[in-house]
């Protein structure tokens, strides 16, 4: 008997604990939440990022249909140039380029593969050059 009342009693302190880690939790979230410069800061955040995410949107949308075009058209080289620049501004490039291996025809991935470290590399480099300017 002693041994069931010690389990009880070591399951609820254990969910005492759990207990008292969720409301201190859910206390601070409430606080952090309530706070006016937390609100600040992320209106801030939300107006400073929204319209440069949107045009790394549209840039990155354009890329890959203009990539998808010159393939039509029989143009690789220009295809992988678009397909590239489309993986370098990608959140999750990895998994594009999981997608553009499994849709684009073998000769045209290789390419792909050979050529992103270049133009990479070379876009990093007009990145720079450009918020150098702009400083």
């Amino acid at each position: 008997m002693a041994c069931w009342s010690r389990s009880v009693l070591l399951w609820l302190l254990a969910g005492a604990c759990g207990l008292a880690l969720l409301g201190y939790c859910v206390y601070f979230d409430r606080k952090r939440r309530n706070a006016k410069a937390f609100k600040r800061r992320l209106r801030e955040s939300k107006s400073r990022s929204s319209p440069q995410s949107e045009e790394v949107q549209e840039f990155f949308l354009q890329e890959i249909q203009l990539g998808e075009l010159w393939l039509t058209k029989g143009e690789q080289k220009k295809s992988v140039e678009h397909l590239i620049n489309a993986i370098s501004v990608c959140a999750q490039p990895n998994q594009l380029i999981q997608v553009l291996e499994q849709t684009l025809p073998p000769q045209v991935f290789e390419m792909l593969v050979h050529s992103i470290p270049y133009t990479i590399q070379r876009f990093e480099t007009a990145v720079s050059q450009q918020n150098a300017g702009d400083d």
